[in-house]
This record gives structure tokens, C-alpha cells and sequence, in this order.
């Protein structure tokens, strides 16, 4: 398949008063066109560090991303984002926090209002589309922010440990709701999370990180058919693929963090 993002030997060191602090690999590997991949590591192995890179919020230290061969260097339009809070205006409606990226990107018209329409349908929010944030549940806004993040119809989506602020049966309900979002979009996904459940269940592939600086020490491939439910997760595959990554942390000298989900 056709690589929709490459890193290349990618690394960040930051400048601190007490010397260069390498955070991030380096690393390098390819998303296909169209694959989710989930990114797994302990805190601090610089996932997030990674995530602002793809964005275009932050250059490397050495090596490079690229989108369809063209550098990430600035943020860019082909890129959407979900982020671990919502973030969504309070002002705003529903629908008028979903079409945000489009104004600000300034590719407003009618075409984009009826995407807008059937992203709300896919996500399942059309009833609430002249809602505001505040009478929605956590649950619902971060289906909102999925909206938002599709919207300009992006190549790659970013998504950073979306479902952590939620509470364990709407985490659950939102990982069945992303797996079917992604089935209707087919957009190449990088996926950030703690979950070693969540990354197996939702990716194609899972990539570890080790701690700081965080540098590639484990490819899993999930072989799981698709459409994924929840019997999906009493299968001999799944839970066979969950107690490898769960022995692999288990070995590392910085297991995955206290309150992590395993």
C-alpha cells in the first residue's frame, strides 16, 4: 500500500539549563494508506513530543516526517487532530464547532456544510446539532471533536490519548464509535494512548516506544478480522496479543505508569 506518512530516523533533543535533553528516538517507520496505527509507551517516552512534530508544531532535532513525500514543517491542511480534551468552543454550537478547521482554513461553502451534516450523522449528533458543549456528555463532545477533526477531509488524523479523560463504559462505547467512524472514513490514523486493550482492539499495527528517549523496541500486527465488537475481545488472538505487550512492559526497567489501563 502506499505510504501516506513516513518518519525517517526521525529525533528531538530540547535545550535545558542543565544540558541537551533527548527525548524522542531516533525512529523511523511508514503509514499506509488508509492504516491505524497505535502508538504505545510509557509517559514520558516522547509520544506527545511525536505527535506535535506530525502536526507541524515542532521541528525535529534530526531526521524528517513526510506526508506523500512532502515535509512536515508547519501545520498543514491535510492533517486533522483530536486532542485528549475536546476543546471545544463554548459559544459555539455543535455544528458551528465542528465547521471551526474550515473557517480558520478559510474553505468555507456550501459543500462543507453538507459535510458537516453527514459527519454529524455518521457520529451519530445530527439531533444535537444546535446544541452547546455544556449540555452535551463527555462522550458526545469527544464525537464532536472526531467531526471537527474530519471535517476538512485530512489524510492523516492525529489522535492523543482521546478516550483517557473518560470514564471506563463511555471509553469502552467511544473505542466501538471510532472503530466504526474509521470504517466509514478509511483515513490514515497515528492513535497515542496508554490502553494496551484500545491499541489492540482499534489499530492495524501497534508501535512501542521504549522510555525516554523514546526509540522503536517492538512492532505488534493485530490479526484481527474486521469489523471488531466486543466478543472480539475474549478471543484467543486478542488476549494472546494483550499479554505480550503487557509481558514486554512487565521487562522494560519503566513499566507502564501508575493508573495506565492495561
Amino acid at each position: 500500500m502506499l505510504a501516506s506518512l513516513s518518519l525517517r530516523d526521525l529525533a528531538v533533543t530540547y535545550k535545558t539549563s542543565r544540558g541537551p535533553l533527548p527525548a524522542l528516538g531516533p525512529i523511523s517507520f511508514d503509514v499506509a494508506d488508509g492504516e491505524f496505527v497505535a502508538i504505545l509507551g510509557p509517559s514520558g517516552c516522547g509520544k506527545s513530543t511525536l505527535l506535535k512534530i506530525l502536526s507541524g508544531l515542532l521541528r525535529p532535532s534530526g531526521g524528517q516526517s513526510l506526508i506523500g513525500g512532502s515535509v512536515i514543517d508547519k501545520p498543514r491542511p491535510d492533517v486533522g487532530i483530536v486532542f485528549q480534551q475536546p476543546t471545544l468552543l463554548p459559544w459555539k454550537t455543535v455544528r458551528e464547532n465542528v465547521l471551526v478547521p474550515v473557517r480558520v482554513l478559510s474553505l468555507y461553502s456550501e459543500a462543507y456544510s453538507r459535510k458537516c451534516d453527514e459527519l454529524l450523522e455518521m457520529v451519530r449528533l445530527s439531533a444535537f446539532a444546535n446544541h452547546y458543549p455544556h449540555e452535551l456528555s463527555g462522550g458526545m463532545q469527544q464525537r464532536v471533536a472526531i467531526a471537527r477533526g474530519l471535517i476538512h477531509e485530512p489524510n492523516l488524523l492525529l489522535m492523543d490519548e482521546p478516550f483517557a479523560a473518560l470514564d471506563a463504559l463511555t471509553r469502552e462505547q467511544m473505542t466501538l464509535e471510532l472503530q466504526s467512524i474509521w470504517n466509514n472514513t478509511r483515513k490514515s490514523v497515528i492513535f497515542i494512548t496508554h490502553s494496551i486493550p484500545e491499541a489492540v482492539f482499534l489499530a492495524d499495527r501497534i508501535v512501542v516506544l521504549s522510555p525516554r528517549p523514546g526509540q522503536i523496541v517492538h512492532t505488534e500486527v493485530v490479526d484481527l478480522p474486521r469489523p471488531r465488537g466486543l466478543e472480539t475481545m475474549t478471543s484467543a488472538t486478542f488476549v494472546g496479543a494483550c499479554d505480550r505487550l503487557r509481558r514486554f512492559f512487565a521487562k522494560t526497567d519503566d513499566a507502564m505508569p501508575a493508573g495506565a489501563t492495561t
